[in-house]
């Protein structure tokens, strides 16, 4: 008996012993097995190619066996939609967190855990961003689970963004507080030095993200006010674009430069800058098209192509690709009592391809009632203002005034006079052709063309724009820039302080309720301008006697005359009270206001704050209506729905 239990004691072991390794032609019959060791592999998550690492392993920290699990999986689509669901905010911060996980660092075949302060700090920051919305925070974050000590050899996964992995040189610590390198910035040198400029003036400028590039850059903004991140009553919105056209580099290190002066100065106590961020919310975009801009960095400095890296990586010309407005402001220019103002986007627009900077900054002027703005090129030395499409297709070059056509002379001259090259006299030299006209010209009688950005801004939204010709080279050499700096910081100010030009004001029923969409209407000035979710409303106009009127659905129109003087350097403030009516006299009015824009745009369907239709309720679980707005993003994951990003879960 003894012996028999021995002996099956015996097979058993052989049973659970390891298969011996196959030598070649063995591996058919059984006999043995092939071991396989994993192995460090290349990243080709087309949302984690930015991280500061090139090689992963597989299974990941959640044991996601292979790219195409992971590609499918709740997590990653997260990471992918989150700088939308945030409003940017956090990002991409929380998506190269989330790659660390999805995608974690492989070296010499280990691999390697993010640092777990990296998460705790980027949680304490971010969790609010979340509660906003109603989401939970992912599991897979989770700084204990899947995270580790520094003690343990972790890596930081925001390195890339501090400028850790692009190294800079050391810079002397007894610096002046308005120092400034005067260099051109890659990409994460530039997010770099958004990043540590915003953290040195944290109680009055933050960073975010509005989108990001078809290669998948952030397109990142720095913002500056007293209540950063927030609309402030009354408080007038300005943004400024640069980079639009990636080898016209002068306008991002313009605006990387006027970042880091704001931040400096307004600690320095300048009143001058002091003033202007106290009562202005203002938003520096300084790189709209970052693919193209590597493209052209490629070049060098120096290089004054007029073709490589202008385009984005879809090979579109971004300042071609807004919807044609124009064309229908002069269709309806001529019918009596029609608006040119908050134009529709067209549906044959959206059968074309639209590029995804394009529709992030649609989105953008959207989500922020902007007043005024200014768009940064180069190639020339002259400030354009609309329309940029000519009245009459057939003429590249004829005057095509907007109903604003004083008030836009007005703007771009404010730059032009405090620009020292553009307001000399001299025609020979840089934007010597202008000197006449006083360094200014209508954009279509410049030259014509359709689907430009200031156009749609104008026609769409309340926001004017106009587009400033910094230079005659693209892309200049290094010791070129502070001159160039020098030659535009004024103007650059001077322009900002135009968004303070005009009337502001509240609109408001008996009670002292908001009353969003009304419409703000001038005399003889067919384009109105609307009120924002507040009530409030800024109509920049020039000095003059005007008949101002308000109006809104289903109250009744108030008039009032306004006079600006012409020393006035304050937006006037004029209010309005409103008060319902039984009757609406004018149904066409009532529908352009009620329906401001197209319910079937692609654009409002996409936007992220938009209360989407739901899928139905499947197999027992809780009706769609009680799951928030951004539960749509995850509808095609019909058995791996993120029930963890619910909080009532």
């Amino acid at each position: 008996m003894v012996l028999r239990l021995l002996l099956l004691l015996g097979g058993l072991l052989r049973a659970t012993e390891p298969a011996p390794r196959c030598e070649t032609g063995q591996e058919t019959l059984g006999q043995c097995q092939t071991v396989q060791k994993a192995k460090c592999v290349d990243i080709a998550l087309s949302s984690c190619t930015d991280v500061a690492y090139t090689q992963t392993m597989y299974p990941n920290f959640l044991d996601q066996k292979s790219r195409e699990v992971i590609e499918y999986s709740s997590e990653y689509i997260l990471i992918s939609v989150l700088h939308n669901l945030l409003q940017g905010e956090c990002n991409p911060d929380l998506r190269l967190l989330g790659c660390s996980v999805l995608a974690p660092q492989c070296e010499k075949d280990k691999v390697i855990k993010p640092c777990r302060h990296v998460c705790e700090n980027l949680k304490k920051n971010c969790l609010p961003a979340f509660d906003a919305i109603d989401m939970a925070w992912p599991y897979f974050l989770d700084c204990d689970r899947f995270f580790a000590g520094e003690e343990e050899g972790c890596f930081d996964p925001l390195a890339k963004l501090r400028g850790e992995v692009d190294v800079e040189e050391d810079l002397p610590s007894d610096l002046p507080a308005t120092f400034i390198q005067f260099k051109h910035h890659s990409y994460s040198q530039m997010v770099s030095t958004l990043k540590k400029t915003a953290s040195k003036c944290s109680h009055i400028a933050t960073t975010y993200s509005i989108g990001r590039s078809f290669e998948g850059k952030d397109l990142f903004v720095i913002e500056f006010s007293t209540k950063p991140g927030h609309h402030e009553l009354l408080k007038p919105e300005f943004k400024y674009i640069g980079n639009m056209h990636g080898n016209e580099v002068v306008g991002k290190e313009l605006l990387i430069y006027l970042a880091q002066y704001l931040c400096s100065e307004y600690l320095l106590g300048n009143p001058r800058i002091q003033t202007l961020i106290n009562n202005t919310r203002i938003h520096l975009l300084p790189s709209l098209n970052p693919d193209g801009y590597e493209l052209a960095a490629e070049e060098g400095a120096g290089y004054n192509g007029w073709v490589i890296g202008r385009q984005t990586a879809q090979n579109l010309d971004l300042n071609r690709n807004f919807p044609d407005l124009t064309s229908e402001a002069y269709r309806r220019a001529g019918i009596r009592g029609a608006r040119l103002d908050h134009i529709p986007i067209p549906q044959s627009y959206w059968w074309g391809k639209v590029a995804p900077e394009t529709k992030a900054v649609m989105k953008w002027l959207r989500s922020i009632p902007f007043v005024l703005s200014a768009s940064l090129h180069g190639g020339e030395l002259v400030v354009t203002y609309p329309y940029d499409y000519s009245r009459h297709p057939m003429e590249e070059k004829m005057f095509s005034p907007t109903p604003d056509e004083k008030m836009f002379k007005m703007l771009a001259k404010a730059y032009a006079d405090a620009h020292p090259v553009i307001s000399d006299r001299s025609e020979l030299r840089c934007g010597g052709n202008f000197v006449k006209r006083g360094g200014i010209i209508n954009g279509a009688e410049w030259y014509s063309f359709t689907g430009g950005m200031a156009d749609f801004n104008y026609l769409h939204t309340n926001c004017f724009e106009v587009t400033v010709e910094v230079g005659c080279e693209k892309f200049p050499l290094e010791e070129e820039l502070f001159t160039i700096w020098h030659e535009n910081r004024d103007a650059l100010l001077n322009y900002m302080e135009m968004v303070h030009r005009g009337i502001k004001g509240i609109v408001s029923d008996k009670f002292g309720n908001p009353i969003k969409n009304a419409r703000i209407s001038v005399r003889g000035i067919q384009h109105d301008v609307t009120t924002a979710a507040d009530g409030d409303y800024w109509r920049l106009l020039p000095p003059g006697t005007y008949i101002i009127s308000a109006q809104a659905a289903g109250y009744s129109r108030v008039m009032k005359r306004v006079t600006l003087p012409a020393k006035m350097k304050r937006a006037g403030r004029v209010d309005f009270v409103l008060r319902p009516v039984e009757a609406w006299p004018n149904k066409l009015l009532r529908r352009s206001m009620e329906d401001m824009y197209d319910p079937y745009d692609p654009l409002e369907l996409f936007d992220p704050h938009a209360q989407h239709g739901q899928p139905e309720a499947r197999g027992g679980s809780p009706p769609s209506r009680e799951k928030p707005w951004w539960w749509s993003y995850f509808s095609s994951l019909d058995l791996h729905k993120p029930l963890w990003l619910l909080k009532q879960h």
